[in-house]
């Protein structure tokens, strides 16, 4: 089969396409052939060594996928050879075929193509973790989501959205903040131009937000929390703005707020039951239109290293996804 291989560290022009040997499942797991994987800014950190988990070369990169089960193995109960699957791994998915336990793929309902499913589990996992299971934010509540055109941002709007609340979508231009309206958010705020604490106070009538969703960090962060109201919960998903804040401690005191992590693939792993409910819940909510994917583009696997570029240069709005 072929595969994209990262066997050296460096940006994605020194990924290769190759020939390996196929895989072969291992009691309790399956072999799915894979039709769609979707690729996060996070590949772009794997490949160069910069992100919490460094796996052993060569690998693919890609953590989750999309494709139909090709072969069972002894104490696999759940699926048969042509299921339509879909399944989360922390890397690896950039390849034709692949093995995965039992318990991390789950059946893809009829009206989701493959591309779509494909690029469910970490942005729409992530975001549904964050506000559902760690913030438990409420319907009627007000969310401000930053980085709000990123895949995650927009998992999050949509999400928010199907959860009740009210959405302030922050992000850097004018086109990126059209494409938040376009998937649902109420209000926006253009924080290259604009004030970020000033301005998320002024749309709250001065009583300040109730959930701060942040996969940016950098000098945003502390500014965001600035603008949380009394008891607000802050979200720590992630660093796509370059480098990690350090947090006055003291505001989380002065305005009895939370700062929770949310290390959605350590949930994972943590609890694959919760994470499975999640997964049906959010393909619930695309099989009735509450949630739209929205795909940036799609590419073969010989494109898979501009695939890869354009998310490190910042070109993409929703997800990327290698169809194979």
């Amino acid at each position: 089969m072929k595969a994209l291989l990262c066997k050296t560290i460096g940006p994605p022009s020194s990924l290769v396409v190759e020939e390996i040997p196929d895989p072969e499942p291992q009691p309790g797991e399956v072999l799915v052939e894979v039709k769609a994987a979707a690729l996060n800014f996070f590949d772009t950190l794997i490949i160069e060594d910069k992100y919490q988990f460094k796996p052993d070369r060569p690998f693919s990169p890609g953590a989750e996928m999309a494709g139909i089960v090709k072969k069972t193995s002894p104490g696999v109960a759940a699926f048969v050879p042509g299921d339509r699957v879909m399944g989360y791994h922390k890397h690896g998915c950039v390849r034709e075929m692949i093995v995965a336990k039992e318990a991390e793929l789950v059946k893809i309902p009829g009206p989701i193509d493959f591309a779509e499913a494909a690029g469910l589990s970490v942005t729409y996992g992530t975001s549904l973790h964050g506000l559902r299971d760690r913030a438990q934010m409420q319907p009627g509540e007000t969310v401000a989501i930053l980085g709000a055109s990123g895949g995650v941002g927009q998992s999050a709007i949509e999400i928010s959205k199907a959860m009740g609340a009210h959405v302030i979508a922050c992000a850097s231009s004018e086109e990126k903040l059209e494409f938040c309206r376009a998937h649902g958010a109420d209000e926006t705020l253009n924080y290259a131009t604009e004030d970020l604490k000033n301005r998320l106070k002024e749309m709250t009538g001065g009583k300040g937000v109730d959930v701060v969703y942040d996969p940016v960090g950098g000098d945003y962060a502390e500014q965001a929390l600035r603008a949380i109201g009394w008891e607000g919960r802050f979200l720590v998903i992630g660093f796509a703005g370059g480098h990690i804040p350090k947090i006055p401690l003291n505001l989380a005191l002065l305005k009895g707020c939370d700062i929770r992590g949310v290390f959605w693939g350590a949930a994972v792993l943590r609890d694959l039951e919760q994470h499975r409910r999640n997964m049906r819940q959010i393909m619930d909510w695309v099989v009735e239109g509450a949630i739209k994917p929205h795909i940036h583009g799609t590419y073969t696997l010989d494109q898979a290293v501009q695939a890869l570029q354009d998310i490190a240069d910042r070109k993409v709005m929703g997800k990327t996804v290698i169809t194979f």
